[in-house]
């Protein structure tokens, strides 16, 4: 388990080519080992352009060095203000090259889910990509309304999809832990894309599967909703999971867009389309 990156309370960005425009964003990361587990194997990158949480899995200390492995790949991602889709593509890449190297040290293989977000350019204006690989979740909440942005890649989300199950008895199926989809295992990362346009007073909540299995959506909303500063709100999420049985590592970061680059212009919604920033990554 590895965490990079400091809490910010108020961090301002230059949007490129626009003299004088600016955002501001505010950010926290928390992750807690749990009651059952004896290793953290959570990993949590909180420093722009991306913040992303990875979940690790695999015998022994596996999942923690491969989790810790997606997240020092990604805080190498760019030099930029703003990521590309060019070097996220590149850095899962050498994650994968990483972790199938850890993996030759253990039977059971080593693998990990990454998720979250990161500055990227759209058309030239300042956004949020997502990308997920796995079953941790990014999350939407404006305007008192909680969306998840995320798909998971797991045996339950396809029964979901195939109208077998709802949603709420995906949480309690017995194959809820079983994913289709990991960083690892000789795979060539596919990471499911989306942007979200910047907005004031915009949450992202980045999490691990160790929140969203012992949370529900209505608790995770009504303590967004509560608007207490991104390290308040994640360490009573990552509480909250803990009252609840705590049976895995959980990990939380809260991304709050303080002021956007173009106030009251951008509604905050997700497109399930592959998103494909600008390129062009200097800042103005």
């Amino acid at each position: 388990m590895i965490q990079r990156g400091e809490d910010a309370i108020e961090r301002r960005f230059t949007v490129p080519g626009q003299r004088g425009k600016q955002f501001v964003l505010s950010w926290a990361a928390r992750t807690d080992i749990g009651h059952r587990r004896q290793l953290n194997e959570d990993s949590v990158l909180a420093e722009p352009p991306i913040f992303a949480v990875a979940d690790g899995m695999g015998g022994h200390s596996a999942g923690d060095r491969a989790s810790a492995a997606a997240v020092a790949r990604l805080a190498e991602a760019t030099p930029n203000p703003y990521l590309e889709v060019g070097e996220l593509d590149a850095a899962l890449r050498l994650a994968v090259a990483d972790i199938d190297e850890i993996a030759e040290e253990y039977a059971a293989g080593a693998g990990t889910t990454v998720t979250g977000v990161a500055l990227a350019l759209f058309e030239q204006t300042p956004g949020l990509l997502v990308f997920n690989i796995g079953d941790s979740r990014v999350y939407a909440f404006a305007d008192d309304r909680l969306e998840r942005i995320t798909v998971d890649h797991s045996v339950v989300q396809e029964l979901v999809d195939a109208g077998l199950i709802d949603a709420a008895a995906a949480e309690s199926h017995p194959e809820s832990n079983v994913i289709t989809r990991a960083l690892g295992f000789h795979e060539t990362p596919r990471p499911d894309l989306w942007g979200v346009p910047l907005r004031d007073g915009l949450r992202i909540l980045i999490c691990s599967d160790g929140l969203t299995r012992e949370v529900d959506d209505e608790r995770l909303a009504s303590t967004l909703s509560e608007r207490m500063s991104p390290a308040e709100t994640a360490e009573i999420l990552v509480a909250l999971a803990l009252q609840a049985g705590g049976r895995d590592n959980v990990t939380v970061v809260v991304v709050d867009v303080v002021t956007s680059p173009a106030k009251g212009r951008h509604q905050a919604r997700s497109s399930r389309t592959a998103a494909r920033p600008s390129s062009g990554a200097e800042q103005g």
